[in-house]
């Protein structure tokens, strides 16, 4: 049987944090510093698996910033996640008739009973035009974070 360690985040650790998400022109994407903290799961997806990989070892009153390269964080942008959805597909999705407008994030119900989202980007008489890579995909950001209790 080994023993966890809650002194410090470890995989599956519950943490109560601070933190501020922004991309490297220093626009604020999250920021939980002025309002409540927030609590996570580490592994249950609440954050991006590299965004959790810097918490991992971190110790309660941890307080510093982190800078990550183009596609670090999201992932890089992938082209051919920019793909064409003919609108008989919408129509078979039931997404007919909703107004969509380009930079819309429209979900989608995945084969596999999941769901997944694009952004819309253009629109024409037969298809629509989306991206499916994440929104932050290809950016650099900075990641700052204030671990206040770990589980």
């Amino acid at each position: 049987m080994s023993i966890i360690d809650i002194s410090e985040v470890n995989p599956g650790s519950h943490v109560t944090l601070h933190y501020r998400l922004s991309l490297a022109d220093g626009t604020e994407l999250v920021n939980t510093f002025s309002e409540r903290p927030a609590t996570l799961m580490l592994g249950a997806g609440q954050l991006a698996p590299p965004l959790e990989d810097i918490l991992l070892g971190l110790k309660v009153g941890h307080h510093s910033t982190f800078q990550l390269a183009q596609g670090v964080a999201f992932g890089q942008r992938n082209p051919d996640l920019i793909q064409r959805v003919s609108l008989a597909t919408l129509r078979e999705n039931g997404m007919v008739g909703d107004d969509f407008n380009p930079g819309d994030l429209v979900e989608f119900n995945a084969p596999d009973g999941g769901r997944f989202a694009g952004v819309l980007k253009e629109v024409n008489e037969t298809s629509a035009l989306f991206d499916f890579n994440h929104p932050l995909a290809g950016q650099a950001v900075a990641f700052e974070v204030k671990i206040i209790g770990i589980l």
